[in-house]
């Protein structure tokens, strides 16, 4: 069948004759499909059933759209937190439509589905035999209750002609740690998809200030507790909004099962215990997500990594974790795409910040060979989309990144928490950081991130909440940044605010002489190098570690002016230890760390310079100002043993990770089989554990190149661990990274290799 007969005007007609007997699938608890006119007994039954309240508390969703498809989504669940929702063992029959009119009128598709206990009376329908590039909108129906209606939308065409698309993209959404008001924005936005990068739930318990303390009230391990989490988020109003708005395609990360686990393997836990907690997180993630009914996860092991394409314009290669024959599954799609924008979705940094091994930077060579991918040919225009970490963040991808001359060969967007880490700092600094000059933007704020394509440019609008403290929130674009057609890299597109001209000019550290009571020797001299007066009142100076660049609102880690008028030419110093505070000299009253990154902002968060501590005994000074010491005034008080510094870039050296271990090589075989004949059939994967088996799960849609998928790997990596990755952990998503001492993290690749 040609794209003309498959796509044609007369798919409408046909659809509309056909009723009830539409070609679509429902999925309940036995896994399998149904028709409404298969389904008519149930429903019948279903009309008679009454709940005593509303079973639709966790609202609806669409999926994973394809040219003549998309997935709806539901559960039942009148007492949404308890383990079972309210519904025990009941099966249920709850009816669907689609309709191509808001008022649901012109109903093009309907049927039924059975909703059993045995997958938490969840409902998925792959609605099959649609017409491409579609909004359509659709409700579900169960005994005397009704949803409200959703919009979803197909893809185009593949070879559709597209002009414009625009997504957003999420990550990190703890409930503790803040009211999700940027999903009521985002369902407002004029988008037309939402990629969530995962971590929708976090397993762990967590009691905050804000009245909105985790369900159940420990750590989760059973199917029970994994439900009751997913049910408590499902019931956020706002995320239900943006759920109802558009169509989702998800993956997760690794708080969806336990912080930091890889593979089998989580600290002491018993391996087959753990086992059978990560097969628990991944039937819950199954049964609450629009995830089509083939992606039913077998135990432990759910595949989710698959590709989808928009036209001409856009193709999604969307991650779980990179493994062998997931990598030659994205390279061969990034060498067969005919895509204007390829875009990778995943979870972890790509960009090189020397920070933890969990990231890419611990999987360089498999790094390389997806940067050289990126690379040949060059109209591939590849575009990475990263969540996980906690921060904005806008990188040139260098196809080598121990060279910061390299060429740049894509370019990563990240996005920051939902509302992970609660209220950011509001620190945002545009331009290179002191050791990262690929980096183009960075900010700590919470909120989401909008785009939108066209065939000549890629435009990111980085998205903020005014806070996640309160249950209302503004919104605003804190900046906008673009790629163009055939110039990989990120380009400033919004004006930067105004600044001061302060900047950072000497730094000492454990120098001998103390010439304070409580002074150690570490100082950081700043300097007014502009024209006018800087007040300097609400100004920070953070001293962090090396791994922490960004100040973290803890006083511990950030020195804050008093009222304090700095004339140009003046410098201020500001020494880790106590004694008394003079014109010229403060001190910080904080404890001290000989490994210490150096940030200045002002009173509205924007950078307005940045260094590094050397490494002990190494007479260098790691900074980032460009322009040559200026002479020193009158107000200055001698630094004992400073270094100062001029335009010296710092020399980067890249640690060789080569041997390092790669836990998710030693992932669980796993299969996967759908049974169409155009996606292609999962493989199996072998690497140093036994081989698992998987079941064929049931696949009901249309067969489509849209959305192919390769075998779960069976392994996930996350959180603080060092020895496996990518993966992300509470450590580094406080970082910015910046000027990590080389020997630490020798030592660190060290301690975790063993």
């Amino acid at each position: 069948m040609n794209d003309d007969e498959r796509y044609g005007s007369r798919r409408r007609e046909f659809l509309r004759k056909a009723g009830a007997a539409t070609v679509a699938a429902g999925f309940g608890g036995s896994g399998m499909g149904a028709t409404a006119a298969e389904a008519s007994g149930t429903r019948q039954a279903a009309s008679q059933a009454e709940f005593g309240t509303d079973p639709f508390t966790l609202g609806i969703a669409s999926g994973d759209p394809l040219p003549d498809a998309v997935v709806l989504w539901t559960r039942l669940a009148p007492k949404p937190l308890r383990a079972d929702g309210g519904m025990a063992e009941r099966r249920v029959s709850v009816n669907w439509e689609l309709a191509a009119d808001e008022a649901m009128t012109d109903v093009v598709a309907s049927g039924s589905a059975t909703a059993t206990a045995e997958y938490a009376h969840s409902v998925h329908v792959d609605v099959t035999g649609l017409e491409p590039d579609t909004t359509y909108y659709y409700r579900f129906e169960a005994g005397s209750y009704r949803t409200t209606v959703g919009t979803t939308k197909t893809a185009p065409a593949p070879d559709a002609d597209v002009n414009d698309f625009a997504f957003a993209f999420v990550s990190c959404q703890d409930w503790p740690k803040g009211y999700f008001t940027a999903y009521r924005h985002l369902a407002e936005e004029d988008i037309e998809l939402v990629v969530h990068l995962g971590d929708y739930i976090y397993g762990k318990n967590i009691q905050t200030s804000l009245d909105r303390s985790h369900e159940p009230p420990h750590n989760l391990e059973s199917l029970g507790d994994y439900r009751v989490r997913y049910a408590q988020y499902k019931t956020d109003e706002n995320l239900q909004a943006a759920h109802a708005a558009c169509p989702w395609i998800v993956t997760w990360d690794d708080h969806e099962v336990v912080n930091n686990y890889a593979g089998d393997d989580y600290r002491d836990v018993p391996h087959d215990e753990f086992r059978e907690r990560r097969a628990n997180a991944y039937r819950a993630y199954f049964e609450h997500q629009p995830l089509r009914p083939s992606r039913l996860p077998d135990g432990p092991n759910l595949p989710l990594y698959r590709r989808f394409k928009f036209g001409d314009l856009v193709e999604f290669d969307v991650l779980d974790i990179l493994g062998d024959e997931q990598e030659d599954w994205l390279v061969t799609g990034l060498a067969d795409s005919t895509a204007r924008w390829n875009v990778l979705a995943n979870q972890v940094l790509m960009s090189s910040v020397h920070i933890s091994n969990d990231w890419w930077d611990g999987y360089e060579a498999d790094r390389r060979t997806v940067l050289d991918a990126m690379a040949e040919p060059p109209d591939r225009n590849p575009i990475v989309i990263t969540g996980d970490i906690h921060r904005n963040y806008a990188y040139d991808l260098k196809a080598d990144f121990s060279n910061p001359d390299a060429p740049t060969v894509g370019t990563e967007y990240v996005g920051t928490s939902l509302t992970s880490g609660m209220n950011g700092t509001g620190i945002t600094q545009y331009g290179r950081s002191a050791n990262e000059p690929w980096q183009r933007f960075f900010s700590d704020h919470r909120g989401y991130v909008r785009c939108t394509v066209t065939p000549d440019r890629w435009r990111t609008d980085y998205r903020a909440v005014s806070t996640v403290e309160e249950p209302t929130a503004s919104v605003r674009t804190l900046a906008s940044f673009a790629t163009d057609d055939g110039t990989p890299g990120a380009k400033l597109l919004s004006e930067p605010p105004p600044h001061e001209l302060i900047e950072i000019v000497g730094i000492t550290r454990g120098a001998s002489e103390q010439d304070g009571e409580g002074f150690d020797g570490n100082a950081v001299r700043l300097r007014n190098t502009g024209d006018e007066p800087v007040d300097l009142a609400g100004f920070r100076l953070s001293f962090q570690s090396g791994a922490l660049r960004v100040p973290t609102n803890e006083e511990a880690n950030v020195y804050t002016f008093d009222p304090r008028v700095l004339d140009p030419g003046g410098t201020v110093t500001v020494r880790i230890g106590s004694s008394e505070d003079t014109e010229s000299v403060r001190y910080t009253g904080r404890d001290t760390d000989l490994d210490r990154a150096v940030l200045v902002a002002n009173a509205d968060g924007i950078v307005l310079d940045e260094a590094a501590y050397p490494p002990p005994d190494s007479g260098a000074v790691s900074i980032r100002t460009e322009t040559p010491e200026p002479t020193t005034t009158a107000t200055d008080t001698p630094l004992p043993t400073t270094t100062e510094a001029t335009e010296t870039p710092t020399e980067r050296t890249t640690t060789d990770t080569t041997d390092v271990t790669n836990t998710v090589d030693t992932a669980d075989t796993s299969t996967a089989t759908e049974t169409t004949d155009e996606r292609p059939a999962d493989e199996t994967t072998t690497r140093t554990r036994q081989p698992e088996s998987t079941a064929t799960a049931p696949a009901t849609t249309t067969p489509t190149a849209t959305e192919t998928a390769a075998p779960a790997r069976g392994s996930h990596t996350d959180g603080e661990s060092s020895s496996a990755g990518p993966g992300f952990g509470v450590l580094a998503a406080l970082a910015g990274i910046t000027g990590i001492a080389i020997h630490r993290l020798k030592r660190r690749w060290e301690e975790n290799r063993g």
